[in-house]
C-alpha cells in the first residue's frame, strides 16, 4: 500500500429481495430490443467494514412493503446483516443513497446510528414534487416520518455535493433518480469502487446510456452516468444498485453465504452481460 492511500475497506452487496417478471419498458425508458433488458431486479444493502469502522448504505424495506409493492423479501436486512458480522443494533453510520421505500425502510432498526444525507433528498421528498403520484409513489410516508424523527433527534447529518465521511471514503450528489440520490466512492484493495445504487439500476441503464424510468431529471441522470465513470477506477469498479448479475459475477465471502453475499473488494470473475 502506497504511504499516501488510506487503508483499504472491505465492501459486500448483501442481498435480501427479488422482483421479477419486468418488462423492458420497465427497466429502460422506451424499452429495448437487446438481450435481458427485461432483466428481473435484485434489492441489496452494503456494507463497507475497515477494523472497528463499518459503514451501512440504504437499510433497505420490510415485510409490509414487500406485500404492498409485490416485491419478494428473501431475507430480513438485518439478518441479512448479520451474515457478514454486522448488527444493525450497533451501526454508528448509515450512508442513505436516496429515501425512496427500498433504500430507507427500516431505519427504526437502527438505533445506534448517525444518518449521512444530501441536503436536496429530503428537501425533495417532502417538498412540492410529492403533489405529483408519479413521483410521490417510490416513497414511503412512514418511512419519510421516522426520518423526520431521526432528524429532530439530531441523528442526520447533511452534505452538499462531495463529503469525506472518512478516508477512502466519499459521498457524491448525482441527482437524476431522485433530487438528491448520492452515490459512494470505496477505496478497496482493488481500488476506487463506486456503489452506484440507483444512479443506475443495471448495468444496461450505464453501458447503454438509456435512463431507468423511474426518474426525476433525465439530464441529471445521464451526467449521473458520466459521473460514476470518472470516480470509478474502471467499468468493473462500478456497482449498479439492482442487477442480477452483481450476485454472478463477485465471488461469495464463503460457500455457505452463496447467494446472499458477494464480496465488491475483489475483481470481478465474469464481466458478460
Amino acid at each position: 500500500m502506497n504511504a499516501q492511500e488510506p487503508a483499504p475497506f472491505e465492501l459486500y452487496a448483501v442481498r435480501y429481495a427479488r422482483h421479477s417478471g419486468r418488462k423492458a419498458q420497465d427497466n429502460y425508458i422506451g424499452g429495448g430490443d437487446f438481450h435481458d433488458a427485461e432483466s428481473d431486479l435484485e434489492y441489496f444493502v452494503w456494507v463497507a467494514r475497515r477494523g472497528r469502522e463499518t459503514y451501512v448504505i440504504d437499510t433497505g424495506f420490510e415485510e409490509q412493503a414487500a406485500i404492498e409493492r409485490g416485491r419478494t423479501l428473501l431475507i430480513p436486512v438485518q439478518e441479512a446483516l448479520s451474515l457478514v458480522g454486522v448488527d444493525s443494533q450497533t451501526v454508528e453510520n448509515v450512508v442513505i443513497t436516496h429515501l425512496h421505500y427500498d433504500h430507507a425502510g427500516t431505519l427504526e432498526r437502527f438505533p445506534a446510528a448517525q444518518f449521512h444525507i444530501q441536503d436536496a433528498e429530503p428537501a425533495y421528498a417532502t417538498g412540492r414534487c410529492m403533489c405529483h403520484p408519479v413521483l410521490r409513489h417510490p416513497f414511503n410516508v412512514d418511512d419519510i416520518v421516522s426520518f423526520v424523527r431521526k432528524l429532530y433527534s439530531g441523528r442526520v447529518t447533511f452534505h452538499r455535493g462531495t463529503a469525506e465521511l472518512a478516508p477512502g471514503l466519499t459521498v457524491h450528489l448525482v441527482g437524476g433518480h431522485t433530487a438528491g440520490l448520492q452515490i459512494v466512492r470505496v477505496w478497496t484493495r482493488r481500488g476506487w469502487v463506486v456503489v452506484a445504487s440507483d444512479a443506475t439500476h443495471l448495468y444496461g441503464n450505464i453501458n447503454r446510456r438509456i435512463p431507468f424510468p423511474a426518474v426525476y431529471n433525465v439530464g441529471d441522470m445521464l451526467e449521473g452516468h458520466r459521473l460514476v465513470r470518472e470516480l470509478a477506477d474502471s467499468e468493473d469498479h462500478i456497482i449498479p444498485g439492482h442487477d442480477p448479475l452483481v450476485m454472478l459475477r463477485y465471488p461469495a465471502p464463503s460457500p455457505a453465504l452463496q447467494g446472499k453475499v458477494v464480496k465488491l473488494d475483489v475483481a470481478p470473475t465474469s464481466a458478460e452481460d
